[in-house]
């Protein structure tokens, strides 16, 4: 039997679905449409049938087309996090531009040995383009600061997720701040409310709607912590953060653990922990130098290449 074309829930034919795979912009609005309001709704769908031609008009076109205000328009934009509309289009036309064709050449059951690990990687590639078209660098910026005054750090991840947590405490104990990683739900609760003004959370989440996650960092805002969250655009936790590093990567529903995301979570970290580095200055590289000695010491001698 032939395989049928695809409709989803939003009404969209299978050529649009293929299309937002391959652009951040309209993925990311994709993930963000259950957050919007009903009005706004009707602009995501008209962006993500007819994203060419939204290129091509004014806000007023754009309303009348859809059959609402333009502060209508103007609401969407902004809960994207946009200033306003012409931002949003030169946006929309990089993510258009820099889409990857082959993103959604996921893996098959009919597929040989030879074919998967050329789509694994494939996909992995686009998905880390993808991340890193759509990386603000006002938000790094901020972040990064938030990181080199913080008086403690505590990374939040639940499953999947608390590994990238884990592996984010790894990288910034070794620049002498006070740094732990919580995967388990209630003690993330509880360490949250102990939480002072200069502390940070950073906060990791595929979808952004884990609740656990999502209250944890309620609790260190309200303790007076700031929260840097790497997740989806648009999500509950997106809106709950100080500084949002977006991280929106659409996962195959058919495959059974997570890849995709996870690898480009890991990859923000990596950037925050070089930017942090970098802005930190020359004491904290003398700092890595001594931590890079002592596990060189631990090294057997005689096999260095």
């Amino acid at each position: 039997m032939e395989n049928q074309p695809i409709i989803n829930s939003h009404g969209d034919g299978p050529e649009e679905t293929g299309a937002r795979r391959g652009s951040p912009l309209l993925a990311r609005i994709e993930a963000s449409f259950d957050e919007l309001r009903k009005s706004e709704r009707a602009v995501a769908q008209f962006v993500l049938a007819h994203p060419n031609e939204v290129l091509n008009i004014s806000i007023a076109e754009l309303a009348y087309r859809v059959g609402v205000s333009q502060p209508t328009v103007a609401r969407f934009v902004n809960a994207l996090g946009f200033t306003g509309f012409k931002e949003f289009k030169l946006r929309l036309a990089q993510s258009l531009a820099s889409g990857v064709p082959y993103v959604h050449r996921d893996v098959g059951p009919d597929d040989s040995l030879e074919e998967v690990a050329p789509k694994v990687f494939n996909r992995t590639i686009g998905a880390l383009m993808s991340v890193r078209n759509q990386l603000d660098a006002t938000r790094l910026e901020r972040a990064v600061e938030l990181i080199t005054r913080a008086a403690r750090m505590e990374f939040y991840g639940i499953g999947n997720s608390g590994i990238v947590a884990t592996d984010a405490q790894h990288k910034f104990f070794r620049f002498g701040i006070p740094a732990v990683a919580y995967s388990d739900p209630h003690t993330q609760g509880m360490a949250a409310t102990l939480l002072e003004e200069g502390d940070v959370v950073v906060a990791i989440s595929a979808s952004g709607r884990t609740p656990e996650i999502i209250r944890a960092c309620e609790l260190a805002r309200e303790a007076g912590a700031d929260v840097i969250a790497i997740t989806a655009s648009g999500s509950p936790l997106a809106r709950t953060a100080t500084v949002l590093l977006a991280a929106d990567v659409p996962e195959d529903p058919d495959v059974y653990a997570p890849m995709t995301s996870r690898i480009a979570h890991l990859a923000l970290i990596d950037v925050l922990s070089v930017s942090v580095a970098l802005a930190s200055g020359p004491e904290l590289i003398k700092r890595l130098e001594r931590t890079k000695q002592t596990l060189r010491d631990k090294r057997i001698r005689g096999f260095e290449a």
